[in-house]
């Protein structure tokens, strides 16, 4: 099901300013536009339906507009207002400000005001719907739509919460920017937002590192035949194909300086030509765009529009790492143990009670992806035995094992320097006495994940845990 746009809801007598303004709205991109040249006409229409913004002449025949503007802001207090009024009313309109109105405008309106002063209605309508939706997503006790998620196994508390978010933003037209290290799944995120969303058409995904401005235009807007030696026939671009649906742009911080000013252009004012062509066309895509960088750091350096940040800042999403998750890792293994498994047309290995605790320990730089793949490697290494084996696991972690001590990650209570560890600078045995029983620690007391953090045999850990309680 398409999901439902409330219209900007135009009332004034006169027909032709009602044209007009309905044209102008349209050629900038703003499609639901309803039109009532009675003002009696107006509350019984919001009794049975939905208004993004309502513009309201202020002197009209029957019912006036200084009439229904105290029954709008007490009934429909959501809902901004903006009051219409001549020249030598001013006095007027001020007053209509203090009795709530979001703005007033002048007759004759430039369209420049008039478009930015619609637009900026239509944020804060925006902005109090999702927070609406978002307060009751987070009171709700489940999703509103659980099978949108479906693709993504997690029982963690704070990817619950993610979802909720998710619910809160699908059905805004905003722009979205999901970030999060490689391999967290942020097209899983793109995908099940989209279908959050309802939107009737499809998701259209492109991948934007390494295009140079020429490629990135001519996919994202097409090109008519003739534009350019080669084209010999009309190529319709993705934003075009994603109509009304969803447009993924992976990779975003690696986009050229001169194809981000299309980007913005095209946020902005919904709107495109293809190349070679002189016919503006309109976009009805909701754009997702994602990155696993630091975008607000490029753009401090210079590497990143200003503007551009700021305008798909609207709704953050961030996945949070593999090594923030471990409750899910349970529910990974064993489904990637049955998809590789399956792949392979090997019967289903089970894994080893002490992996989990194992993987646990490892920081997953590559975090989903490459547990996946480190799992595909072990059950195409695996030949026999009911249980997987946890050979190809511990050489992972023992290859780039990168202990607190020494690492980037340092537990909670730990200084910086292993040289603290005593208040002073350690012995040799007290160092080795640390390290042991921080590895314990970490492993849950299994001496067969403690050993590996160490670089030990297990049979050298139990003799040095026996030294320590002797």
């Amino acid at each position: 099901m398409p999901t439902y746009e409330p219209p900007v809801v135009l009332v004034d007598d006169e027909e032709d300013i009602l044209f007009g303004a309905s044209y102008l709205l349209n050629s900038h991109g703003i499609q639901a536009v309803t039109t009532l040249s009675d003002g009696r006409k107006l509350i019984p229409f919001l009794q049975s339906e939905k208004a993004a913004v309502i513009v309201l002449d202020l002197f009209m025949p029957y019912v006036s507009g200084t009439e229904l503007l105290p029954q709008i802001v007490q009934n429909y207090p959501d809902v901004p207002v903006i009051v219409m009024t001549a020249s030598q009313e001013i006095e007027t309109a001020v007053s209509c400000m203090k009795e709530g109105a979001f703005d007033y405008l002048v007759k004759p309106v430039e369209e420049s005001r008039f478009i930015s002063c619609i637009r900026r209605a239509l944020e804060i309508n925006g902005l109090r719907r999702e927070i609406g939706s978002l307060r009751h997503s987070l009171i709700a006790d489940g999703l509103k739509c659980p099978e949108c998620f479906s693709q993504i196994l997690t029982c963690q508390r704070n990817m619950q919460l993610l979802f909720k978010y998710i619910e809160a933003i699908a059905d805004t037209r905003e722009p979205v920017i999901i970030t999060g290290e490689t391999g967290t799944g942020k097209e899983l995120i793109a995908q099940a937002l989209h279908k959050a969303s309802g939107r009737s058409g499809k998701m259209v995904s492109l991948n934007v590192a390494g295009l140079d401005d020429n490629m990135f235009s001519d996919t994202l807007f097409g090109h008519v035949k003739g534009a350019f030696t080669g084209a010999d026939r009309d190529r319709v671009g993705m934003i075009a194909s994603a109509a009304a649906g969803t447009l993924f742009l992976d990779e975003i911080g690696d986009l050229n300086t001169i194809s981000q000013v299309k980007l913005l252009r095209l946020l902005q004012d919904n709107t495109y030509y293809s190349l070679g062509s002189d016919m503006m066309q309109r976009a009805d895509a909701r754009i997702i765009v994602a990155t696993n960088q630091n975008l607000r750091d490029k753009m401090l350096r210079g590497e990143f529009r200003q503007d551009l940040f700021f305008r798909l800042s609207s709704h953050p999403v961030n996945v949070p790492p593999l090594r923030n998750r471990p409750d899910d890792l349970p529910l990974l293994l064993q489904h990637f143990i049955g998809e590789a498994s399956q792949a392979m047309r090997k019967p289903a290995p089970a894994p080893p009670e002490e992996l989990v605790t194992l993987l646990s320990v490892y920081d997953f730089p590559g975090n989903i992806r490459e547990l996946r793949s480190l799992v595909f490697n072990a059950v195409a290494q695996h030949s026999s035995g009911a249980v997987l084996s946890m050979q190809s696991f511990r050489e992972v972690v023992q290859k780039t094992r990168e202990t607190p001590l020494v690492g980037k990650h340092p537990p909670e209570g730990i200084a910086g320097s292993s040289l603290t560890i005593t208040g002073k600078f350690p012995t040799l045995k007290e160092a080795d006495v640390y390290l042991v029983e921080e590895a314990m620690r970490r492993a849950s007391n299994n001496q067969g994940v403690a050993a590996t953090l160490l670089g030990i045999t297990r049979q050298s850990l139990n003799r040095r845990l026996k030294n320590m309680a002797g």
